[in-house]
């Protein structure tokens, strides 16, 4: 039984790292009237497989790990200048989430060797050693230079700090995910709980092991960095969200990465000064701008937008369109309706709509319509100018729109939807 359990946590890794495609980005990252600007994406690995878990171990020194000859070394790459430094060479192993030590220039991270041993371990220019020979570490943090906080594989995960210093472990909590960081302007470090349905961001104080809810995720989002002003970063697919936890109630879409070339974002970071912003996302599949291939848009759709429900009904394309009407009901009575077309034009689609009051006046003028010219067709997604679809599963989807405020700024609503 001991030897089968062992086999089941040498293989766990392995599973773990058996990872698709992905890439990291790279943007500037600027606050302008309270807004989060992204501006200036570029892919920086650009490399076939593996390119993952970004950290800055400098404000301008960014740490990934990236496959090469079959194996995953570590690169770092320097913003100033653009160019790429190996900084590992395994030939027995491969090397994952790469992170700055405190008060050092050396760097940890995790060592799977081809053998399936699993340790983490401290590099210093070419030398190597392990830092933890007990523990199979799958994702860390330091807290300070002799603190480590540590994603530990087992039957269930756990969440164990080490004190190097003292030779000790403790397990504070189980059922967690990969992102640990330390919060801004503190001394403690934010985790992932699975524990429950709605997963959790909860804080610890590794002194006294005391844990405390921060907010809710994301759903089913687990990877996330902190800014500097306490706000939290969270991505999904190709939005990105924003939540201060003493200010906001909910998350605030605040990027809908729509015209890059990328999807399914997952690990995020960024440097100290909050200039810099690394992301990592899967490179994206298009399709033919043409009404079968947005199908899935059929159907009744149902759910809560404006403080009120709302109901969106497609039709299945036909003629070169597809048509739908909604309707948002607060507080039992119709707020307004809407009548919307797809239409395959110019070997492209356009989305038309006209906005209707509960006595059916129009908004628009006779002729005037509101226009969302095609930006692209992908496996999931529908993605317009100003309006996304996206199929989450055969039986929900989110629209997501971009609504002008008084302001001058944008709003990003999500509806999220389910076929009835």
């Amino acid at each position: 039984m001991k030897k089968l359990l062992r086999l089941l946590v040498l293989m766990l890794p392995l599973a773990i790292y058996c990872q698709p495609n992905t890439e990291v980005f790279l943007y500037n990252l600027s606050t302008e009237n309270n807004q989060i600007q992204l501006t200036d994406g570029k892919n920086i690995s650009n490399n076939e497989g593996y390119d993952n878990q970004p950290s800055f171990q400098y404000e301008n020194k960014i740490l990934f790990s990236s496959t090469r000859n079959g194996q995953t070394d570590i690169v770092a790459y320097h913003t100033n200048d653009g160019k790429k430094q190996w900084l590992s060479n395994t030939p027995q192993g491969s090397e994952y989430s790469p992170t700055r030590i405190p008060t050092a220039k050396d760097i940890s991270a995790i060592r799977l060797d081809t053998t399936g041993l699993q340790l983490l371990y401290r590099y210093r220019g070419k030398k190597n050693y392990p830092i933890h020979k007990e523990l199979v570490i799958g994702y860390h943090v330091w807290q300070s230079r002799d603190m480590l906080v540590s994603f530990v594989l087992g039957d269930v995960s756990k969440l164990v700090v080490s004190n190097l210093k003292n030779n000790t472990d403790y397990t504070v909590d189980t059922n967690i995910g990969r992102s640990l960081h330390n919060i801004p302007n503190s001394n403690l470090v934010s985790y992932i709980s699975k524990k429950n349905d709605v997963w959790e961001i909860r804080s610890l104080d590794v002194n006294t092991y005391e844990t405390k809810k921060i907010a809710n995720t994301v759903p089913n989002v687990e990877d996330m960095c902190w800014l500097n002003d306490g706000s939290i970063l969270m991505a999904k697919g190709k939005a990105l969200y924003k939540l201060h936890p003493e200010k906001d109630k909910d998350w605030k879409i605040i990027k809908l990465f729509d015209k890059a070339s990328f999807d399914n974002i997952t690990r995020i970071a960024v440097n100290q000064p909050n200039n810099k912003l690394a992301l990592v996302a899967e490179p994206e599949k298009t399709l033919a701008p043409t009404l079968e291939n947005i199908r899935w848009i059929a159907g009744n759709w149902k759910g809560e937008a404006f403080g009120g429900i709302a109901e969106e009904n497609w039709s299945e394309p036909s003629g070169d369109s597809m048509m739908a009407t909604f309707k948002l009901i607060v507080n039992g009575k119709v707020n307004f309706y809407e009548i919307e077309t797809i239409s395959e034009v110019n070997n492209s689609l356009i989305l038309r709509l006209k906005h209707f009051n509960n006595d059916l006046k129009g908004w628009e003028t006779k002729d005037e319509t509101v226009d969302f010219p095609l930006i692209k067709v992908t496996p999931n997604k529908a993605i317009f100018e100003g309006m996304i679809f996206e199929s989450v599963d055969a039986n929900n989807m989110i629209v997501y729109v971009t609504i002008g405020q008084k302001d001058g700024s944008n709003a990003i609503v999500p509806f999220y939807y389910t076929k009835k």
